[in-house]
């Protein structure tokens, strides 16, 4: 179920300030912890980018993804930002044998 307040921030652009000549865009980024690094990436452009910390790996995310639309064939994406969630699976006592934990 989505809520509410989910709901309000399904638009790309946000609301910027009167007379800003910006236009500010909301993507999603998913981060996961490896080795010694953390690795960030954007689903709804696949850019991907890495850092030391959470903080560092979105801060080069951000710049990675101002990066990609510098390109002048580069467009945002249209539509509601994905709905990104968990999905629960079960395993037999084999399958998860094979699951590093």
């Amino acid at each position: 179920m989505v809520t509410n307040a989910r709901r309000i921030l399904n638009y790309w652009t946000l609301p910027t300030i009167i007379g800003s000549m910006e236009q500010v865009l909301r993507f999603s980024a998913i981060i996961r912890k490896e080795a010694t690094l953390y690795s960030s990436w954007c689903p709804e452009i696949d850019v991907a980018s890495q850092g030391k910390s959470v903080e560092e790996a979105l801060a080069n995310l951000r710049e990675a993804i101002e990066l990609y639309f510098e390109d002048e064939d580069a467009k945002p994406p249209t539509g509601e930002l994905p709905i990104i969630t968990f999905v629960d699976v079960k395993l037999d006592e084999k399958a998860a044998s094979g699951i590093r934990a």
